[in-house]
């Protein structure tokens, strides 16, 4: 069901659940207790934890539209992380504490949910210790200012004086950081930060001043005087990495006592990592098998890497951010057309070029969060890194049919759509608060789903694309796997790309290192999975295929949450397995 109709859902349950249909049971005492009423007090602990965690993370609460946080900087002295994770672990203890007598089902539902999401961030901070270890983890934890950058919330001069508030802090947040990091660091760390930190200088120093190029003279001046010290110390944080380099080490692997810590409590899933082997090789074998057929239909008597060739070499006129630009407006038209998933709203995605600091992944989309109103997303697509060679640089530019996978993945049916949902669920939470399997695995589960709805039926080489972007992920799986559990190196990862995702040179480095500072990124075929499994095992007693779209629509109404907790709400009683 749509966000709306869940609502509608929920508030008839409430009703039914608070007594408004008290009509006698057969059998019934007269000495029956009461039905629950809802748990006012846990109403009020969940806003307790929104609020404390919008104090705790301003910069994260301005991405979903809160702007009162504007300008403000986390405190990331190891005093300040330690005093988040005890207000975590505080606020994980009062969650625990409303027992399951007390709570209507729809609220053990929303307080498991909200344990999950303080043991995602307790992982991170506490057990995978990522504030001290992994310079990766700051650019999605508030030094990031594209918000009032690229996001047109409020006027230019408004959004320019919050911009110079938080880069006005930023060489003092540079301070804490290098205070922070211990080392000797992993040599991919070091290459991610080097080319991280050192993009921001060319932001501010660039892409700000022309993002504001409307703003008051005099506004002007006081944006560029609080810019320069903090590209100068950007400048020289880049540099002082680059200076580690030569202790750097290849200490990145969790071991695989914490990989299974990692995927119990960021994603609820507790399987023995030998099944989790097995299912992410066995859904690698059975895309390459598909792979080997379309090739058959598309390139006869070609061998897979010729028949690879030849669709990647078919590039999108104008590149790729023109390319995805015209692809966007055919996917959705399809999507409707198809009946495939409900879209809530008139929103559309805009596409632009990556800025500086944001190119170590090839495609990423920024959406306004659900306090904001009426606003623009963009779908960023990085262009490849200059330092390459031409031949490398050219190869990087994917082929239309890879292309249209990623704007799939990124807009329809993917993130954009997911969040478009999400941004309406019924509980403030659930919008706020979406995890990596969940947005990764719809976003990739888009993919294959826009193939069984016959997307590329008459061209085989849409679905090379769609089963290259598969493949890539496969690949992930596997490196994230081997790589933190196994004892695989980046160079074995990097050559796995090349050869089962067929992968260019840049791609596949990219790709092996983020591996490293990102174990989490076998979460887009982890989720994909979780959701297939989930969709045949809901949709079997409902008509099979004929209730696909129902089951899209109500997945997506439930926010974010781990996609075990989604599971035990839509298959009442034993769940079943996971995958």
């Amino acid at each position: 069901m749509s966000g709306l109709r869940r609502t509608l859902c929920v508030i008839t349950m409430l009703a039914a659940l608070a007594g408004c249909d008290r009509s006698p049971k057969p059998n019934a005492r007269a000495t029956e207790p009461p039905a629950p009423v809802v748990n006012v007090e846990w109403t009020k602990y969940v806003d307790e934890f929104v609020d404390g965690y919008f104090r705790a993370h301003p910069s994260f609460a301005v991405a979903q539209g809160k702007h009162e946080f504007d300008g403000q900087m986390p405190d990331w002295s190891a005093e300040g992380i330690k005093k988040e994770i005890a207000r975590l672990e505080q606020m994980r203890a009062k969650a625990v504490g409303f027992k399951d007598d007390s709570l209507m089902p729809e609220e053990r539902f929303q307080r498991d949910y909200v344990v999950s999401r303080i043991d995602n961030d307790l992982f991170a901070l506490r057990d995978m210790r990522q504030p001290f270890t992994n310079p990766a983890w700051y650019f999605d934890s508030g030094l990031d200012p594209s918000t009032y950058v690229t996001t047109p919330y409020a006027p230019a001069d408004q959004r320019a004086r919050a911009f110079i508030a938080y880069v006005k802090q930023v060489p003092n947040a540079l301070e804490q950081i290098k205070a922070n990091l211990q080392l000797p660091l992993p040599r991919t760390f070091i290459d991610f930060g080097v080319a991280s930190f050192g993009g921001f200088v060319d932001f501010y120093r660039n892409d700000v001043p022309q993002a504001f190029a409307e703003i008051p003279d005099d506004l002007k001046k006081e944006l560029t005087a609080a810019i320069e010290p903090a590209a100068v110390a950007m400048e020289d944080f880049a540099k002082w990495l680059e200076s580690q380099r030569a202790t750097a080490n290849d200490n990145y692997a969790l071991g695989p006592e914490r990989f299974a810590a990692m995927l119990r409590m960021t994603e609820n899933v507790d399987v023995p990592l030998e099944k989790i082997e097995a299912i992410g090789r066995a859904d690698l074998e059975r895309n390459l098998s598909a792979l080997n057929e379309a090739c058959k239909a598309f390139a006869p008597g070609a061998k897979i890497e010729e028949c690879v060739a030849r669709v990647k070499a078919d590039k999108p006129e104008g590149g790729a951010v023109a390319g995805a630009r015209a692809q966007l407006e055919t996917i959705k038209k399809y999507i409707l057309d198809h009946d495939i998933v409900s879209i809530p709203g008139t929103e559309e995605a805009k596409v632009e070029a990556a800025p500086a600091y944001r190119r170590q992944n090839f495609a990423y989309i920024n959406i306004p969060g659900p306090f904001e109103k009426e606003l623009p997303s963009v779908y960023y697509i990085a262009p490849p890194d200059p330092k390459w060679s031409k031949a490398e640089q050219d190869e990087y530019i994917p082929g239309k049919a890879d292309l249209l996978f990623t704007s799939i993945h990124e807009v329809w049916p993917g993130h954009f759509l997911q969040f478009l949902h999400s941004n309406r669920s019924p509980w403030r939470f659930g919008q706020l608060f979406v995890g990596y399997a969940f947005a990764e695995g719809w976003a990739h589960y888009g993919e294959e789903l826009m193939i069984e709805h016959g997307i590329a039926a008459t061209e085989p080489e849409l679905h090379i694309g769609q089963l290259l972007n598969a493949l890539l992920r496969n690949v992930r799986y596997m490196c994230a796997i081997g790589l933190h559990t196994q004892g695989m190196t980046v160079a074995q990862c990097e050559q796995m790309f090349k050869e089962k995702a067929f992968q260019d040179a840049g791609n596949a480095r990219q790709q092996a290192a983020r591996g490293t500072y990102d174990p989490g990124y076998l979460n887009y075929t982890l989720g994909k999975l979780m959701i297939r499994k989930l969709r045949d095992d809901w949709s079997g007693s409902r008509g099979g295929r004929e209730a696909w779209k129902l089951f899209n629509d109500e997945f997506l109404s439930y926010g974010g949450p781990p996609i075990p907790l989604v599971r035990s709400q839509m298959m009442p009683g034993p769940a079943g397995e996971l995958f």
